[in-house]
């Protein structure tokens, strides 16, 4: 997803690592996946942030992937209605995303989904060189 998304190559390693340390610790975040004839079509990671304004959890989507094969056939659709409706039952003020800004399919995809481009810009830092 890295590499096709934003021409990153990732050390596999650390990726690992990575994915065994929020399965292992639920309350950072969880892994969904799509599945279609017992294959792995698509997934999404939700992590949580708190909203003191709010005083209510936001979730995000992140490391939303779907494979080519499978694109535009309600992958992503199915994987947003499911964490939708978790929200839902669960007092989720929000749920967001962040997407690549020339990526205009995906910005199309979460639009038809109700979400809507926010009033923020995202700034960040790197401090791990990756």
């Amino acid at each position: 997803m890295a590499l096709e998304t934003e021409s990153m190559h990732l050390d596999p390693e650390r990726v690992t690592l990575g994915v065994k340390h929020l399965i292992n610790h639920p309350a950072l975040g969880c892994y969904y996946l799509a599945q279609r004839a017992g294959e792995i079509v698509g997934q999404c990671m939700v992590t949580c942030e708190w909203s003191d304004w709010r005083c209510a959890p936001m979730w995000w989507f992140q490391s939303v992937y779907v494979a080519p094969e499978a694109r535009r056939q309600g992958v992503f659709s199915a994987l947003h209605r499911h964490v939708h409706q978790a929200a839902l039952e669960q007092g989720v003020a929000q749920l967001r995303l962040y997407v690549e800004r020339g990526n205009l399919a995906a910005q199309n995809t979460y639009q038809k989904l109700g979400m809507q481009p926010g009033h923020y810009l995202m700034y960040e830092q790197d401090l791990t060189g990756v």
